[in-house]
């Protein structure tokens, strides 16, 4: 009797999964072996394979040879070292602030997360309107203050990236502050109590006992980012499309035009299967070099 209630509690179990699981492969698995097949092609979009010629591996000879695609890793390489540690430090910095007895200390929180959850269209139409070199609030700002020549932001080959970088560190700290503030609640205050007796100051507690407790919080953190800085797309295809000239070009909008605008969808799978290999080869090195760091 035991076992068939194992049985079936064990097949109860597989239905509740069921209808997130057939989603998952349907709408992950599936078009990622698809993609695979087809990058190993010269696709037709139009005909399907019917129309299409077996390329072998010069799809992925050619991102080799293709110096945007390496201009577009170094711009993703730039994007990434230019906002995760602002935005981690920035967060764990606030979250401290706000886990002690701060005076509306749950708007503030809200305040804080409203943009990661805001539309990304709309986040880039404002911030459009913020860079923007003539009429754009953050200019009149700097010229208020004494800068002569304030930057071009999006138009300039220099300053476009940049300016991409401050919305996205605008738009993930509530999420980063939120999940530190998570992190800050499992520790146990017994902590606080006897470093304040031993004498140590607010900066003391933040070395010794917040960073080495909150390290598995970091290391989470640092894992979802890297993913995401090498995803982005959305700001990117809305403010500059991928312009000033190649200043803002990274792999996925580069993926994009290639599959959408020029209709290469087997060089363009091919060089999605290459974003993947960069972020297993980033999250893997990760992974290893945890157990130096972090303590759980």
């Amino acid at each position: 009797m035991k076992k068939k209630i194992k049985k079936k509690n064990k097949y109860v179990g597989y239905l509740f999964i069921a209808p997130h699981l057939i989603s998952v492969i349907c709408f992950l698995f599936i078009p990622l072996l698809y993609s695979l097949v087809i990058s190993f092609y010269d696709f037709n979009l139009f005909k399907g394979f019917a129309g299409s010629v077996f390329a072998g591996l010069d799809n992925y000879r050619k991102l080799i040879m293709d110096e945007r695609v390496f201009v577009s890793i170094s711009n993703n390489i730039k994007y990434m070292l230019g906002t995760i540690p602002i935005t981690l430090c920035l967060a764990l910095f606030l979250a401290v602030f706000l886990n002690d007895r701060v005076y509306m200390k749950n708007i503030l929180r809200t305040v804080f997360f409203l943009p990661y959850i805001a539309s990304i269209a709309a986040m880039g139409i404002v911030w459009m309107r913020i860079f923007s070199p003539t009429m754009g609030l953050l200019n009149n700002l700097l010229a208020k203050v004494g800068v002569l020549n304030p930057p071009g932001w999006l138009s300039s080959e220099k300053w476009a990236l940049p300016a991409l970088m401050i919305m996205a560190v605008w738009g993930g700290l509530g999420y980063n502050i939120v999940i530190y503030m998570s992190g800050l609640q499992s520790i146990d205050r017994s902590l606080y109590e006897s470093a304040q007796i031993d004498g140590a100051s607010f900066l003391q507690k933040i070395r010794y006992i917040i960073v080495p407790l909150l390290s598995p919080t970091t290391f989470f953190l640092i894992i979802t980012s890297i993913i995401s800085s090498f995803q982005v797309f959305g700001a990117i295809n809305i403010m500059t499309k991928g312009g000033p000239g190649d200043a803002t070009y990274v792999i996925a909008y580069y993926t994009y035009m290639t599959a959408f605008s020029n209709f290469k969808m087997g060089y363009a799978s091919a060089m999605s299967w290459l974003l993947i290999a960069i972020i297993f080869v980033i999250t893997l090195i990760q992974w290893k070099g945890q157990k130096k760091w972090v303590n759980y």
